[in-house]
């Protein structure tokens, strides 16, 4: 057995894992590139293997990190089937489409911005290429072993977010275990499943270098509310559609149940976000929530549908809360809500992670402005981060979680992180357990025989 790491080291973003044994081919994830111009660009390099000798896909979980090259990769020559759990699938539905639409607008946008001498850019791939990939999906069960070629496969319940798994590879002799996103103690989402046995890890390292705060989130988030409501202001909260969304949305329902906070209106400004919200009730097993509530806690927000609704938003009077995409603002509806950083009544509170060279990135690093659609915008607002929203373990949980194996893998191979978080991860492995532990650089390769 063969592993070669295209994607997602010593960075966050990418995730892509090829996996050979004997006449088998494999990728676990296929995700695209994302944060900042220069790295976006990657995704349009000439791919390192010919997707058309590729068997089979197995997806960790739907996000577009670990699933938004699927369109071009199919595109491109797979043929081969793309294996999921069904929440996995359904939320593909969702995001691929999206991301779809955003590639198309973008490189519309770009063409009309650009020098007229300059070349056009054609989308990475269309709506109508993201809809023909979905065709190639599987879905599988939960701890139902299937075989690709010389493989068997296994998907374990992650609870990262809905769908999320661990995907085992077995060639007969050794397993290879794939931990995708590993979920952390969230408010809404169960704990990742306790594994006892694998010879083989590939960890994410995303937090590898530092603790979530500690405290009370809901009553946090409730105190930034409050503040900027007595100034009159409004907060405005980027958030991934799938999985933040739900947990903030919660911690409002929450808030306004105990009259923490005042009764304004809140704008859930993501068509994206209103779609995975609505099947997020559908899948029980995965969250903690009661079944009999759900729907009426991610109702609490009014959504928002429509371009024309959108553009209302940005000339409210009073108070409000907007929820909208994308989490790390570079694109999504809240780009076009950004203009409200410039009056100091406002607060924008980051509950996501935030990429060096993303627009999060510069706000939370503490930009003095900003520039949106030509315009540059001052910084005058509150800046807040509220760290403890996050879905990714951090270390002390990955150590944890690592502490329910019975033996030593044999390695663990340190992904989806910078290389000063999987560096820290790294020596934190080493000083407890003493297990041998890999940062592999791209398209290395290591076989595991």
């Amino acid at each position: 057995m063969k592993i070669t790491f295209l994607g997602a080291v010593e960075e966050v973003t990418g995730s892509k894992y090829l996996v050979e044994h004997k006449d088998t081919k494999i990728f676990v994830d296929c995700g695209l590139f994302q944060g900042s111009y220069r790295t976006t660009q990657r995704n349009r390099e000439e791919f390192p293997v010919d997707p058309s000798t590729i068997n089979a896909v197995v997806l960790t979980h739907a996000h577009i990190d670990h699933t938004g090259y699927l369109p071009l990769l199919v595109k491109k020559g797979f043929t081969g089937k793309i294996y999921c759990s069904q929440a996995t699938y359904e939320l593909c539905e969702i995001l691929l489409l999206d991301n779809g639409n955003i590639q198309e607008e973008t490189a519309k946008q770009f063409n009309e911005q650009k020098d007229p001498s300059a070349p056009a850019v054609d989308p990475l791939y269309t709506k109508a290429d993201a809809q023909y990939s979905l065709g190639f999906f599987h879905v599988i069960d939960y701890e139902a072993p299937f075989n690709i070629g010389a493989f068997t496969i296994t998907l374990i319940r992650c609870s990262h977010i809905v769908g999320s798994s661990f995907v085992v590879v077995s060639d007969g002799k050794k397993k290879l275990t794939f931990s995708g996103d590993l979920g952390g103690q969230q408010l809404i989402m169960n704990a990742p499943t306790p594994l006892k046995h694998t010879d083989y890890l590939v960890l994410e390292s995303t937090y590898g270098d530092r603790l979530h705060s500690e405290g009370d989130p809901i009553g946090i988030l409730g105190k930034i509310i409050n503040a900027t409501v007595a100034r009159g202001g409004k907060v405005l909260i980027p958030a991934f559609a799938v999985g933040r969304t739900q947990t903030i949305l919660y911690c409002l329902y929450q808030l306004k149940q105990k009259n923490i906070i005042a009764d304004i209106p809140i704008f859930l400004d993501s068509p994206m976000a209103i779609s995975a919200s609505e099947l997020f009730c559908n899948f029980k097993e995965d969250y903690t929530l009661p079944v009999s509530q759900c729907k009426e806690i991610l109702s609490i927000a009014k959504n928002i549908h429509a371009v024309e609704e959108s553009k209302q938003l940005d000339d409210l009077d009073g108070s409000a809360i907007i929820i909208a995409g994308s989490g790390m603002m570079e694109g999504g509806r809240m780009v076009h809500h950004l203009h409200y950083v410039s009056d100091p009544k406002n607060t924008l509170v980051m509950v996501g992670y935030q990429p060096a060279g993303t627009r999060g990135g510069y706000l939370r690093s503490g930009a003095q402005e900003i520039k949106l659609f030509g315009r540059t915008y001052a910084v005058r607002a509150q800046i807040k981060t509220v760290d403890m929203f996050s879905a990714h373990a951090d270390y002390k949980e990955i150590l944890e979680w690592l502490a329910h194996f019975e033996q030593a893998p044999k390695k663990i191979f340190l992904t989806h992180g910078d290389l000063e978080s999987a560096q820290s991860l790294k020596k934190k492995i080493e000083q407890r357990f003493g297990w041998q532990v890999i940062i592999p650089t791209y398209q290395e390769s290591f076989d595991l025989d």
